[in-house]
């Protein structure tokens, strides 16, 4: 089991990327790039699901 401190870290690291994931999701579905965005979307959904379990306390 990871420390508190290094769980909050992943926890906001998973954030950031969870973020830039959607980000990439937007802006293939800008441009409709169908897969890329879908691809990008359910990475992002991941993402957020892994820092809210960081982020979250005990």
């Amino acid at each position: 089991m990871a420390a508190p401190a290094q769980r909050r870290a992943l926890g906001a690291l998973f954030f950031v990327l969870a973020a830039l994931f959607g980000g990439i999701a937007f802006a293939a579905a800008r441009a409709r790039v169908w897969p890329v965005a879908a691809a990008a979307v359910a990475l992002a959904f991941w993402l957020a699901g892994m820092a809210a379990r960081g982020l979250r306390g005990r």
